[in-house]
């Protein structure tokens, strides 16, 4: 696939219907879908993923080096490329395309504004966040849900934070669909009835049967809590994927490499992976296909 290609399907597959810069500076603002020009001249054709390049088959993205945008009423960490924030070498990890952290101020939120052929994945750590969109639907996500909304042919959503007193905090994740164009849907869980001690627990796989919710892609999210030193292993599911660790607090080893909070890790070309975690520690894995 030639640069121009590859830039076409990576970025303005998603990122055409995202959150560009201009959302980012307005509480309430729709905005439309930008098109392929209007993106290369802000990322231009050098901003791309050197596969060339990748000589071993892990990568450690340090919480203080990931890309940061404070508006104000957002305040924003990007562990890949994402708006004004493009690094070459985090593009995105497989079909992970975004996992931004984020903290949106008391009564404040993301105006309404579009998505396509992208599965999004929002996760609350502190506070509620109501979300509202063109199918109909209107939620409060809390601590302890889940949320995935398959854009496919097109949505619009707006989501703000309900409380008047105090910030939402959550992780809202994107990967790239194995199927484009799908009707659009959205579903939420609670965690709380399938959640572990000492263990992982699944939130997200391929398959509307199985535990938590699901995505159009072959992917399984597990959030791993321990409140002791616990060595666990994960296996994966498909031999072509990775898995790619979030730590949501605490301390942990993966493998070999030692992740404090907010610390991003990510491994492929391997059947297992060893977690070996310290006590109060909360870890987000996400294993995802590597090819996109």
């Amino acid at each position: 696939m030639d640069r121009k290609n590859f830039l076409k399907k990576t970025l303005v597959a998603g990122v055409a219907g995202a959150l560009v810069p201009s959302l980012l500076n307005a509480k309430n603002v729709k905005v439309k879908k930008s098109d392929y020009d209007h993106f290369m001249k802000k990322v231009g054709f050098n901003h791309l993923p050197n596969k060339e390049n990748n000589t071993m088959n892990r990568v450690y993205h340090k919480a203080s080096t990931r890309g940061h945008a404070n508006h104000g009423w957002l305040d924003s960490h990007h562990t890949f490329s994402f708006a004004n924030y493009h690094n070459p070498e985090r593009m995105h990890f497989g079909v992970l395309r975004v996992l931004n952290d984020d903290r949106v101020a008391a009564s404040q939120g993301f105006g309404t504004h579009p998505h396509d052929n992208m599965e999004i994945i929002s996760i609350p750590l502190e506070g509620d966040l109501e979300h509202k969109d063109s199918m109909g639907n209107v939620a409060v996500i809390k601590k302890g849900d889940v949320q995935v909304m398959s854009a496919g042919t097109g949505v619009f959503h707006s989501e703000f934070n309900k409380n008047k007193d105090y910030e939402v905090k959550f992780l809202q994740i994107w990967m790239f669909p194995n199927k484009k164009h799908v009707q659009p849907r959205y579903d939420q869980i609670s965690m709380r009835e399938i959640e572990k001690d000492n263990a992982f627990f699944q939130i997200l796989s391929p398959s509307s049967n199985d535990q938590g919710v699901w995505a159009h892609q072959n992917a399984w999210f597990s959030i791993g809590q321990f409140s002791r030193i616990t060595e666990e292993t994960y296996t994966l599911n498909d031999k072509g994927n990775g898995v790619y660790f979030f730590m949501l607090n605490g301390k942990a080893t993966i493998n070999e490499q030692t992740l404090n909070n907010r610390d991003g890790y990510g491994i492929w070309d391997v059947n297992q992976v060893t977690v070996t975690a310290e006590k109060d520690v909360r870890i987000l894995l996400m294993e995802v296909p590597m090819s996109i």
